[in-house]
């Protein structure tokens, strides 16, 4: 495998995009458990709504409706699971 053809620019910019939901996540749950509060399912929600908003923006044609749906779906997700 040839690793001197990766830039290592576009190497940095690209895993700083893809870190930042997961940096987004832990800072909030951060917050939560300081209050007390343990959420385990902090992943899940995330998961089941990028699956969700992709799917309804892809099935309306409208990334807007897609965007309002994701947060929607992931708290479903955490209502459905036990306390």
């Amino acid at each position: 495998m040839d690793f001197g053809s990766i830039n290592p620019v576009l190497l940095l910019a690209s895993l700083m995009v893809a870190a930042t939901p997961i940096l987004i996540a832990a800072l909030g749950e951060l917050v939560v458990e300081r209050t007390g509060v343990l959420n385990l399912g902090v992943e899940g929600m995330m998961i089941t709504g990028a699956i969700c908003g992709f799917a309804t923006a892809v099935n309306t044609g409208s990334p807007l409706i897609g965007f309002v749906a994701a947060p929607r779906a992931g708290r479903g997700f955490r209502c459905s699971l036990p306390s």
